[in-house]
């Protein structure tokens, strides 16, 4: 399993290291300081769950009562002449492809509070149709690589830095970051399908994947005209649909006469329930990286992968400055915006490697936490290959990145 492997060889190098600086190199700190950062992760694991378990117990609250009054099963059926072929495996009208979809959106649309909740409630539906409870079933694993994939049509978070940065044109990275999601994603896709032998050639897929081409082809026209609206529209259009959801819900309560607040009640205790499952997970993830981060493994693993490329003849290319992002995403989603950040403040905003790293930061989601908390959150101990799956997302994306920013910024 990729996933075991990674964990135990980041523990292993770092404390390699650490042995290593204090015999050979007379660091006396350096012990301390990786034992300080293995506790601070593992409070921070802590106070995460803390955080997410709130918002949990109120989308999965929600999401019960759209599952009683039949609103997700609605849902369901919109859907359903995609998800059929990506999703073989999943009951016609399973409420599954309902969760999956809401996931999907929330996603697209930067909201991390309503994606996760809609996502661990998904793995759970998977779970419950999964012969097989410790291992990944092939419908977990397209979920899972197309959820780390990042589709985002609206990168709210990493616009607002980089306004906060006072960069001239925030929006700037706004179609780079589209399209080197979608590229993520396409890849993410095809690699899955490939090892699970589904036809992307078949009429279906190809209306769905043709229409939110159209349609993200269509913003792009648009907002490339009125970039200063951006701002206003990606509000708008993100909180509207989230809250269409909820009154969706809620009129269809009304509507099949459902009791709303007890279905509200028993979601949500699933929602807490959810929560206490994916600490270890959390602990486990984040401490490993901190450990990693800490002893100096992760700073040593990027500056010799500039190296190799400088030595390469590479030297001469500016995305060599701007590789630190994309190498830590996979690891640490607010490590890689630490660096981002770092280097709007060592180059400027607006500079070419600023731009690329808010490329790369926008790229794809965090790998190994999503791969952590989704299948720690329903006891999946064999991901099979989906790592390797969400690692591919993460190479087609950085690839794209560096082709689509030389192509707008250079």
């Amino acid at each position: 399993m990729v996933l075991n492997r990674v964990w135990i060889g980041m523990f292993v190098i770092a404390i390699i290291m650490g042995f290593s600086k204090l015999l050979f190199w007379q660091d006396t700190f350096i012990l301390q300081k990786m034992m300080d950062a293995l506790f601070e992760a593992a409070k921070s694991a802590f106070e995460l769950a803390l955080y997410m378990t709130g918002i949990l117990a109120l989308w999965m609250g929600l999401m019960k009562i759209g599952e009683d009054s039949g609103a997700v099963n609605i849902l369901s059926r919109m859907v359903y002449p995609l998800f059929s072929k990506l999703f073989p495996d999943i009951p016609k009208n399973h409420p599954a492809m309902g969760s999956i979809m809401l996931n999907f959106s929330a996603n697209m649309l930067g909201l991390d509070n309503a994606a996760t909740p809609a996502g661990l409630r998904a793995m759970q539906q998977l779970q419950d149709i999964n012969p097989e409870k410790e291992t990944a079933s092939n419908a977990q694993i397209m979920f899972l690589v197309l959820n780390a994939s990042g589709l985002t049509i609206i990168p709210v978070s990493i616009l607002a830095t980089r306004a906060a940065e006072n960069s001239q044109n925030p929006a700037s990275v706004f179609i780079p970051i589209l399209l080197t999601t979608y590229f993520a994603t396409l890849g993410g896709l095809i690699f899955v399908a490939i090892r699970q032998k589904i036809n992307l050639f078949q009429r279906n897929i190809l209306l769905y994947i043709g229409g939110l081409t159209t349609l993200i082809i269509g913003l792009l026209w648009y907002l490339n005209g009125h970039p200063k609206e951006i701002d206003t529209i990606s509000r708008v259009l993100s909180t509207t649909i989230i809250f269409g959801f909820i009154t969706f819900f809620i009129v269809m309560a009304l509507k099949s006469k459902i009791q709303a607040y007890e279905s509200f009640i028993e979601g949500a205790k699933g929602g807490f329930q959810v929560a206490l499952n994916i600490v270890p997970y959390l602990v486990a993830m984040l401490c490993a990286v901190a450990l990693f981060r800490s002893c100096g493994a992760l700073e040593d693993l990027i500056n010799n992968a500039k190296y190799l490329l400088t030595i390469a003849g590479i030297k001469a290319l500016e995305f060599v400055d701007a590789l630190p992002v994309i190498l830590m995403k996979p690891f640490s989603g607010s490590g890689a915006r630490g660096l981002m950040v770092e280097n709007m403040k060592a180059f400027g905003p607006d500079s070419f490697v600023s731009n690329l790293s808010a490329t790369f930061q926008g790229s794809t989601e965090t790998t190994f936490y999503v791969l952590s908390v989704y299948f720690g959150s329903v006891g999946i101990k064999k991901t099979r290959y989906a790592a390797t799956a969400g690692l591919f997302c993460d190479l087609v994306g950085a690839i794209a990145a560096v082709l689509i920013a030389y192509l707008f910024f250079s």
